[in-house]
C-alpha cells in the first residue's frame, strides 16, 4: 500500500512467540533487527501473559497481546474465560499486517498465526523445520505462506533473525541487541535488594538434570564470601533448595516469592550472576550483567550467551562444570567489571 505522496507505508509486523521465558527473551534481536532495516516499521507481539513486562522493556514493541493459555485451560467451561478468548482474538485481528512471524513452531503459536489478518500482499511466515530437541510441530506449517528452513544446531537467538532477514530480504551481519534499556543510576532498589553489590543465584530450574549440586552453589558461596549472594525461587520446591543452600552459606540470602518484574530488576541490578540454563540467567546476559552460565543437560551451542565478554559459559550436556571453573570465571568477571 502507498504512503504519502506515492512512498511505500511503513511495514506493520506483529511477532508470535508466547513462551517460554528464555525462548521470548531470545526472540528479542529480531526487533532491533527489523527495526534498523525499517526505522519506520510497527512491530507488535503475541506474548503469553506473565513475560508481557518483559516484551513491554522494549521500547521498539508496539502492541502487546498478552495470551493466556495456561490459565485459560484450567477454565474453558466458564463464560467469563470463553470471553476473554474472544475479546483477545477480536483485539488481534483489528490490525492487518505486512508481516506475521511464528518462530516457536507449535500448533498453537500456528492457530495464533492463522488468526491474524493480512494486509493485501502480507505474508504469514514460520519455521520450515525445529532446532535438535526442540518440541516444533510440523503442522503450525499449515498456516505459513513462506517456511524458511534453518540448520537444526542454529543458535535459539540467530533462529528469529534468520526467519526475519530471509523473509524481509537483509542479511544477519551484527552481534545480538536485545533492546533492554540501561538501568538508570538512580534506580530505587527494593528493601528485599539490600543496598550491596551481591551476587545473584540463579539456581532453580524445573528440569532437575539441568541443576547443579546444592554443594557445588555452597563450596562457591563460601569461596566469595563476604559478597551476599541473593536467592531468588518461583516454587515451593525452589524455596526449599534455596533455603537449604542459605542454612550453609552465612553470607546467603533467602528472596520473598517475586514477580516477573522484580525479577527482572534483580537480574540488572546484580554486579555478579551465577546461574543455570534457564530464562532469568538468560535475562541477566541480555542486560550485559557479569554472568556465567552453567550447563550440565542441555547443549551448549543452543543457547549460550556468545554476544558479550561479560558472559562466560561453562559445561555442556553430560558434562557440568565443576567448583573450581565456575569460581575461576567468577573471580574473573569481578575483577573485570566490579573491582573491589
Amino acid at each position: 500500500m502507498a504512503g504519502t505522496a506515492g512512498a511505500p507505508a511503513p511495514l506493520k509486523i506483529l511477532l508470535v512467540r508466547v513462551s517460554s521465558l528464555g525462548d521470548v527473551l531470545h526472540n528479542l534481536p529480531m526487533v532491533a533487527d527489523i527495526a534498523r532495516h525499517f526505522p519506520d516499521a510497527s512491530i507488535d507481539w503475541v506474548v503469553e501473559e506473565g513475560y508481557t513486562s518483559l516484551v513491554r522493556l522494549n521500547p521498539r514493541v508496539g502492541a502487546i497481546f498478552p495470551f493466556a493459555l495456561r490459565r485459560w485451560r484450567k477454565s474453558l467451561g466458564k463464560q467469563e474465560t470463553r470471553s476473554e478468548i474472544a475479546a483477545f482474538f477480536r483485539s488481534l485481528r483489528q490490525t492487518r499486517y505486512d508481516y506475521v512471524f511464528d518462530t516457536q513452531g507449535l500448533l498453537k503459536t500456528g492457530i495464533i498465526m492463522g488468526a491474524a489478518r493480512l494486509a493485501p500482499g502480507g505474508h504469514k511466515v514460520g519455521l520450515a523445520n525445529g532446532s535438535e530437541g526442540s518440541g516444533y510441530e510440523g503442522l503450525s506449517r499449515l498456516f505459513h505462506s513462506k517456511s524458511i528452513p534453518l540448520n537444526p544446531r542454529t543458535h535459539a537467538v540467530a533462529r528469529g533473525r534468520l526467519v526475519a532477514a530471509a523473509a524481509l530480504g537483509y542479511t544477519v551481519d551484527t552481534p545480538a541487541d536485545f533492546g533492554l534499556p540501561e538501568l538508570l543510576s538512580d534506580t530505587p532498589r527494593p528493601e528485599w535488594m539490600g543496598d550491596e553489590p551481591y551476587a545473584v543465584y540463579f539456581h532453580g530450574t524445573a528440569r532437575d538434570a539441568k541443576k547443579w549440586a546444592p554443594a557445588n552453589w555452597i563450596a562457591l558461596g563460601q569461596a566469595l564470601a563476604p559478597m551476599p549472594i541473593l536467592l531468588p525461587w518461583g516454587s515451593p520446591k525452589e524455596k526449599a533448595e534455596a533455603e537449604l543452600l542459605a542454612a550453609s552459606l552465612r553470607n546467603a540470602r533467602v528472596l520473598p516469592k517475586l514477580s516477573m518484574s522484580d525479577a527482572t530488576l534483580l537480574a540488572r541490578q546484580a554486579s555478579l550472576v551465577v546461574g543455570v540454563d534457564t530464562g532469568l540467567t538468560h535475562i541477566a546476559a541480555a542486560f550485559l550483567r557479569p554472568t556465567v552460565e552453567i550447563y550440565a543437560d542441555s547443549p551448549l551451542w543452543k543457547t549460550e550467551g556468545n554476544w558479550s565478554p561479560k558472559i562466560i559459559n561453562l559445561g555442556d550436556k553430560g558434562a557440568p562444570p565443576d567448583v573450581a571453573q565456575v569460581l575461576a570465571a567468577a573471580r574473573q568477571l569481578l575483577a573485570e567489571y566490579h573491582p573491589a
